[in-house]
This record gives structure tokens, sequence and C-alpha cells, in this order.
């Protein structure tokens, strides 16, 4: 049965190069988060250029399940009905934890919007790659985009909505500590999502 795995964190938690490193492991194929259709890059582009007029936390919300819901429709629902695992760079937990806690929206109301958008499709499995802010931010190369560039205390809420998210649900989440080495987290990651 194939199997949707979405890999979550804050920035610099590594979560493209170990998606790509999963994809490449279980034969998946890769797609990421907002993204993944010439729809989702675009409205990408409008989310996170920081010379762009930053959305209300709404609109903003709005946009990433804009974005989510035609992912699915067209990369994730078509993918897995072909019988072949997805791994995704970012997914719902990302909005739950930087639209929800990071920007004080209503978690359970964004879950159901998610819920709608997606038509019910979650992941089998997300992979929290966990980051210490400090290993995060060595790795960091500056400002990159409009999240990159958000205060402490917005990344202090988000770091602590994925733990939250995590922690309340241990059946389809799973924690990685994503400072260890690149082959040391790719090996971890393999591990959590061997079922």
């Amino acid at each position: 049965m194939p199997r949707f795995i979405a890999l979550e964190g804050w920035e610099a938690a590594g979560k493209s190069t170990q998606a790509y490193l999963l994809a490449e492991h279980l034969g998946a194929v890769l797609t990421r988060e907002p993204g993944g259709t010439l729809i989702g890059e675009a409205l990408r582009r409008m989310l996170l250029d920081p010379g762009l007029p930053a959305p209300v936390p709404r609109a903003e919300a709005l946009l990433m399940l804009a974005a989510r819901a035609q992912h699915v429709a067209e990369v994730i629902e078509p993918v897995l009905a072909q019988g072949q695992d997805v791994v995704c760079d970012r997914y719902s937990g990302s909005t739950l934890a930087y639209q929800g806690y990071g920007r004080g929206l209503d978690v359970a109301e964004l879950a159901r919007l998610d819920a709608w958008a997606t038509a019910g499709r979650s992941p089998d499995i997300f992979v929290l790659l966990d980051v210490p802010s400090e290993v995060a931010e060595l790795r960091r190369a500056g400002v990159g985009d409009r999240f990159e560039a958000e205060d402490e205390g917005f990344r202090r809420r988000v770091e602590a909505g994925f733990r939250e998210l995590a922690a309340a649900d241990p059946a389809h989440w799973r924690t990685v500590d994503g400072s260890m080495s690149i082959d040391e987290v790719a090996v971890a990651v393999r591990k959590a999502v061997d079922y």
C-alpha cells in the first residue's frame, strides 16, 4: 500500500535535504509545499517573497490551503492512486504550526479548513525534524524568505506548536533530532517511517 509521508519543522531544520534523501531511498515521488504544481509555485512566490506586501494571517492561511488543495488534486492523490509513495517537504503540520501557533489563528478551525481543502487527505506519517534554535540559527545564511525573517517570538511559537502537534498525535507523528549529521538524520528518518 502506498504511503504519504510529510517532513515538518522550523526553518533550517534540514527538511528539504531529508525529504530528498528519503524519497530517493523509498523510490517515492518528492514534492513540496507550498508548491508542487504551477498554481502552487505561483502562490509560493507570493507567500514567501519578502519584497511583496505581507498578507494578513487569514489570507496567508487561505493561500496556503489553496496551494494544498491544488497539490492534493494534481499530484498527491494521482501518485498514491498509481501505487507509489509520496514524500512531501511540509504539509498541514506547517499550516497549524505557522498560521495557528505562530500567527495566533484558531488551530482547530485551521485543521477543519485543511481537512476540507484536502478532502481529508492526511499523511500516514509526519516526521518532525526538531533542531535546537541555536543550531538552526547557525545553519541559516542570512535572511531568506518572509518566514525566515520573522522575529524570535514567532519562531518560538512555531517550534512549540510543532512539538505540541507531535506530542498530541504519537500515532502519526515521529520526532527526529535534526541536529545530527545529514547521514545520521537520514538513518533516523528511515527508521521513523519503517513500519
